[in-house]
């Protein structure tokens, strides 16, 4: 025991990969049980938790954005991440020290005991130790996958937000949209806001809010969002903005994720004015790499995380929308467990030629295995050996005035990053 606190952030998480048999073990029993003991199993803060398939780092970022904006000390839990660790747990919009991290792991380890926790539990703890010790007047949550049995619903939401509902980790969460909207529904609270960030939902998280007893708060009648050549305007539950500018964050989707964040902080009932000047402020602000994260210069590179087919088409919609001179070539990895074929049809029409990468993870599959998933027929293809290879073969492809467009998952996006040195 005399080493555990001699352990580096590195080490901390190479530990963690093998504490429990287990990546993925969905269930709330055994993080509970380490959250009681530590005296984090109840929030000291109001909470926002935020699940759904699409939009939720998106509506997470809006939402502590204008938070800060409002004069509120915050802290954000998000997953996964791009480059660093640190990225999962933020306060006050900046990311916790290596030191803060091993120092809650060295309690979480301590308070443990023989029970086993997930690499996903170990963070969600750490931001919940943190959060504490600093005393965060907010306290915003992502959901990691599913909702119901995910380790941040052992927390009681006071607003819980579901963003949309689409097919993904099927795996774990079923093959139609009502059973992943049953899922997702499961972080609803009787009495409490729960906020749609739009209309288009399965019947079962209607019925999971009449059920429970929440209170209906649904994009499009609950509140709204109007965008002129002015800026926008957000009519909500009792306030109303006018003149708003656009989001920092590129693309149409992101009027829906900051409308729906400003019901969340509105449903919130902090007890201080949600003003025009706060929010303008938040929107100006807010920041969220790998969202169609544009990269300007002669060869113009957008990186964008979508790994399902919802994300996809709202990705395949902004490239659309984006004037180019000269062709998109596509650097792409996707984990096996994606809906592969789906993606490749969204996208095929916008890109001219593909370069596939191998990726070594231990849900990735090969560039071969890749191609011949995504079935991209007389398409210009090529195969690289890893998103850094396909990077270089980018590059030396591309010529001013063309652009390069890196997708597929977290892990290329963070990978371009690195590679681009922009991080």
């Amino acid at each position: 025991m005399s080493n555990r606190t001699h352990r580096t952030l590195d080490e901390w998480l190479e530990l963690q990969q093998s504490v429990h048999p287990q990546s993925i073990d969905l269930g709330l029993a055994r993080i509970t049980k380490v959250a009681r003991a530590l005296g984090v199993d109840k929030a000291r803060c109001p909470v926002i938790t935020v699940g759904g398939t699409n939009g939720k780092g998106s509506v997470v970022a809006h939402s502590d954005a204008l938070l800060r904006a409002m004069g509120f000390s915050t802290g954000v839990f998000t997953s996964p991440h791009l480059v660093r660790y640190n990225e999962r747990i933020c306060v006050n919009g900046a990311q916790v020290s290596d030191e803060d991290l091993v120092h809650a792991f060295d309690r979480i380890e301590a308070a443990r005991g023989d029970t086993t926790l997930t690499y996903f539990e170990f963070s969600a703890l750490a931001a919940l130790l943190i959060f504490a010790d600093r005393r965060v007047d907010v306290a915003v949550l992502e959901v990691g996958l599913g909702g119901r049995l995910d380790a941040v619903n052992m927390i009681d939401a006071d607003v819980a937000v579901v963003t949309s509902i689409g097919l993904d980790h099927r795996d774990w969460l079923g093959d139609t949209l009502e059973g992943i909207g049953r899922e997702k529904a499961g972080i609803f609270r009787a009495g409490r806001p729960a906020v749609l960030g739009t209309r288009e939902m399965p019947d079962s998280v209607l019925d999971a809010i009449a059920e429970i007893g929440a209170r209906k708060v649904v994009a499009e009648e609950a509140f709204s969002w109007a965008v002129h050549p002015q800026g926008w305007d957000y009519r909500g539950l009792e306030v109303t903005l006018e003149g708003l500018p656009p989001s920092a964050l590129a693309g149409a989707i992101q009027y829906r994720n900051a409308a729906t964040a400003i019901a969340a902080v509105e449903s919130l009932g902090t007890g201080r004015p949600i003003t025009a000047q706060a929010v303008s402020a938040a929107l100006r602000d807010v920041r969220l790499p790998g969202r169609f994260h544009v990269v300007p210069g002669p060869v113009e590179w957008i990186l964008d995380v979508c790994h399902n087919e919802p994300a996809a088409k709202v990705f395949a919609a902004h490239l659309a929308a984006r004037p180019c001179s000269g062709r998109t070539l596509a650097v792409v990895g996707i984990l096996g467990d994606k809906d592969i074929p789906a993606i490749g049809r969204v996208l095929h029409p916008l890109i001219d030629h593909w370069i596939l990468c191998s990726n070594a993870e231990p849900r990735g599959i090969s560039a071969e295995e890749l191609a011949r998933r995504l079935a991209l027929g007389n398409a210009s293809v090529e195969l690289a050996s890893s998103a850094q290879a396909g990077f270089e073969a980018a590059r030396a492809r591309a010529v001013p005035g063309d652009r390069v467009v890196a997708c597929g998952g977290f892990h290329m996006v963070g990978s371009a990053l690195e590679w681009l040195r922009i991080y």
